[in-house]
């Protein structure tokens, strides 16, 4: 870009930050569709402002070749809340980008092969944080944020706080699972994180990075041949819960789907009847054969 092209971008992203922000959008949307302004940016050598429906075609078929499906929709939103909110254009985007319907199902772990990975799992954080979003059904980031502070005892209960879409929920705390929790606390005694990262920041949770390739590594030396990362953990939570009888509902809520048929796709790997939620949640626990077991 010229100097007085690089201006004009440079005030337009502005402005798509400021709108970002007015529009409540999270952290990672902003990211998000920041970036896609900037990949389309750097691609023209110029200021998105003036781009023909051609140029976005044209921009759009090298993206799906280099690309994911899923980065493609991200940059089509973010461009979209772009010519929306800066511009103050309508992009007709549907008729540009059209990403093919898929319906793809999990690879799910049976409940001996979780016992497994995580009796085999190396190291005692990675032991129990693999537990720990198992037998809460979490997503990577929400085990990451857990703190002490979510924990409760005495209720049996774990706050799950601004989890997707900013909604908080709470999910029953395993017996087990507490007993786990307490053990490793002991190993570092964190005043906040439930699990800190290793190089002692205050603020430093464990490293995702490391999660992932703790994982992978487990995997493979358990001779599983499936596609298995923390996330299948949760998958494997929910269709297990269903195996054992828990009604769809409940799973829904445990989960913190906004929509009952996000959670209804578990029904095509398991049969439905129903079951005290709590109940079912610690027998699923504690049934676990795991060569491993806390001394407390």
């Amino acid at each position: 870009m010229n100097t007085s092209e690089q201006q004009r971008f440079d005030l337009l992203y502005e402005q798509h930050l400021t709108n970002l922000i007015l529009q409540g959008k999270r952290p990672a949307t902003i990211d998000a569709y920041s970036r896609a302004v900037r990949r389309i940016a750097a691609f023209f050598d110029r200021c998105p402002d003036n781009l023909t429906t051609d140029d976005l075609k044209r921009y759009f078929a090298q993206l799906i070749e280099s690309h994911s499906w899923s980065t493609v929709k991200l940059d089509r939103n973010g461009l979209q809340f772009f010519y929306r909110y800066v511009l103050d254009k309508q992009w007709q985007w549907l008729n540009i980008v059209k990403p093919p319907q898929v319906n793809h199902l999990p690879d799910i772990l049976s409940p001996a092969e979780v016992a497994i990975v995580i009796s085999l799992t190396h190291k005692l954080r990675y032991q129990v944080f693999f537990l720990t979003l198992y037998c809460m059904g979490l997503r990577l980031g929400e085990g990451i944020s857990l703190q002490v502070g979510d924990i409760d005892s005495q209720l049996m209960q774990v706050h799950i706080r601004d989890a997707k879409g900013g909604k908080d929920r709470f999910v029953p705390l395993p017996k087990r699972t507490l007993l786990a929790l307490r053990y490793y606390w002991q190993t570092h005694r964190h005043q906040r994180l439930l699990f800190p990262g290793k190089d002692g920041k205050p603020d430093s949770m464990i490293d995702k990075g490391g999660i992932q390739k703790a994982l992978k590594r487990v995997i493979a030396e358990c001779n599983i041949h499936k596609s298995i990362s923390p996330h299948n953990l949760r998958h494997s939570y929910a269709t297990h819960l269903l195996e054992q009888g828990l009604d769809l509902r409940s799973v829904q809520t445990l989960l913190g789907h906004n929509s009952l048929n996000t959670t209804a796709r578990y029904t095509r790997l398991t049969q439905i009847t129903r079951k005290n939620t709590v109940e079912a949640i610690n027998q699923l626990t504690d049934d676990l054969a795991l060569k491993w077991e806390c001394n407390v």
